[in-house]
């Protein structure tokens, strides 16, 4: 269903508040799978609407995770101290 924010543009979707967190998880997992193609063949539009729905989302899950776990390798420190060609996840 639409909906309308406060500036009056049409906002696709349940307003991510709403959703309980499992919802929310299967809502960004939904958005970051179709984000490549949403890139490479949408519309001008359509990914507006999709950045629009994705910030929204993540908003929405670093509201709620404030001091969610962050691996080292993905700081900019973590970053500089990683090797050339080394991967920023471990190799299992």
């Amino acid at each position: 269903m639409d909906e309308h924010d406060e500036r009056g543009a049409t906002m696709t979707g349940v307003d991510p508040s709403r959703l309980d967190d499992q919802q929310l998880m299967k809502e960004l997992e939904t958005i970051h799978r179709t984000r490549h193609d949403t890139l490479l063949y949408g519309s001008t539009d359509a990914l507006r609407a999709h950045n629009d729905r994705m910030a929204q989302l993540e908003g929405e899950f670093l509201r709620r995770n404030p001091r969610r776990m962050v691996a080292a390798g993905r700081t900019r420190e973590g970053a500089r101290d990683r090797t050339c060609g080394e991967s920023a996840t471990p190799r299992t």
